[in-house]
């Protein structure tokens, strides 16, 4: 009993001792100037709550999505630990080897914590290799209540802005927004990329029945006397109705006062209008160190937390991809992130596509805004989205 006990006491002194380890070296973090103060704080709560890690020097960086994620692919041994990057970055940082993949223990909070488009998002196959942070990212509708009385279908909204003499705005001519019909309407555009970042293969099947049915929902848009092309609600006119996202949310309520009123896409022609939708995650780079990888992932975890994120949305009002933070009162009063969750049930996490696929899209938008396309047949339309499609297919590099 003495040699059990013995035994049972060493260990545990050896738990005590490999915990009180912890990490005190330097950690560097890369995040949007909006949110480095609340970082800076929620980082020193981390470590008042965590005495091991209590030594541990942490700088914080005001580095924005897009430059964290060009950046660590240039530089990955001289960027950050930890940095924030948009889902569309994901497949580019894993080929430079700037992120290491998601513990498997933390992975499952993240899987069953996390909204289905968030934990998506920060996959590639099996492998979870960031934390998600926020939903947020995605364009709805935002609308006058005063003029449209149907918001869920397009040809209402678009009727109530013509009698009232007010615009619809969508920029069809984006290969970001242009998704929302064909994506919607069935259809699939997405690159597959090697281990090196190398485009391999294309998935897109816009010439076929359903891609032809998209097009001519765009056709019959900007047909519209109403329609006007853009997304923008602080270049726009006397709007009835805007395709938008959360972003805009305060020019909007500004614009619209008491009218003000925000929700998912409306359906057209029978389909409901999709999309992208984009998430905002926090990665740890590869370390040589392991307790410093410990640190690492105990701290992405912890600024990834419900509390820390909805601490977040409080305040920067950055939409909380955790369940639980989403059902949070002051969250679902949000009107526009209301109207986004909506919509993020309908669009799918923006991958890597080649700088081209948006000059393409931007063409063929011009086409349906320059009538080119008025009055084709199906055939004729079909015909133009398979030299979309081929031209699209072009931009695999092997």
């Amino acid at each position: 009993m003495k040699k059990v006990l013995a035994l049972v006491m060493a260990l545990a002194m050896l738990l005590s001792v490999a915990c009180a380890e912890g990490f005190s070296g330097n950690v560097k973090i890369w995040v949007a100037d909006a949110v480095v103060d609340f970082t800076q704080q929620q980082v020193d709560a981390f470590k008042a709550a965590n005495p091991e890690y209590a030594g541990m020097t942490v700088t914080i960086e005001p580095v924005g999505e897009g430059d964290a994620a060009s950046n660590m692919i240039t530089d990955v041994e001289g960027g950050a630990d930890l940095y924030g990057f948009a889902q569309d970055q994901l497949a580019r940082l894993v080929a430079a080897g700037a992120l290491i993949d998601v513990a498997p223990e933390n992975a499952d909070v993240v899987e069953k914590e996390n909204d289905a488009g968030a934990v998506s998002a920060v996959k590639m196959g099996d492998t979870m290799y960031a934390y998600p942070m926020t939903s947020d990212n995605g364009y709805f509708l935002y609308y006058d209540k005063s003029v449209v009385t149907d918001p869920t279908d397009l040809e209402k909204v678009l009727e109530d802005c013509e009698k009232a003499g007010k615009n619809f705005y969508m920029e069809i001519n984006s290969g970001w927004y242009q998704t929302a019909f064909f994506f919607g309407a069935g259809c699939t555009l997405t690159y597959d990329s090697d281990d090196s970042g190398n485009l391999t293969g294309i998935n897109c099947d816009y010439a076929t029945e359903n891609g032809v049915k998209a097009l001519k929902s765009m056709i019959k848009v900007a047909q519209s006397p109403a329609f006007v092309n853009g997304s923008s609600a602080s270049n726009a006119t006397n709007i009835g109705a805007i395709v938008d996202g959360t972003w805009d949310a305060n020019t909007m309520m500004d614009l619209l006062g008491d009218n003000f009123a925000a929700t998912k896409l409306p359906t057209v022609d029978g389909y409901q209008l999709g999309g992208f939708g984009g998430f905002k995650m926090l990665g740890v780079k590869p370390q040589t160190d392991e307790d410093k990888l410990a640190a690492c992932d105990a701290l992405a975890a912890y600024l990834t937390s419900e509390d820390v994120q909805l601490a977040r949305y409080e305040a920067v009002q950055w939409g909380p991809s955790n369940l639980n933070a989403q059902k949070n009162e002051a969250v679902q009063s949000n009107v526009a992130l209301a109207a986004l969750a909506e919509q993020l049930a309908y669009a799918v996490p923006q991958g890597q596509y080649p700088g081209d696929y948006w000059s393409l899209a931007t063409a063929l938008g011009d086409d349906v805004i320059g009538k080119n396309l008025d009055g084709k047949t199906d055939e004729e339309l079909l015909a133009t989205l398979q030299q979309f499609q081929d031209t699209a297919a072009t931009y695999v590099t092997k």
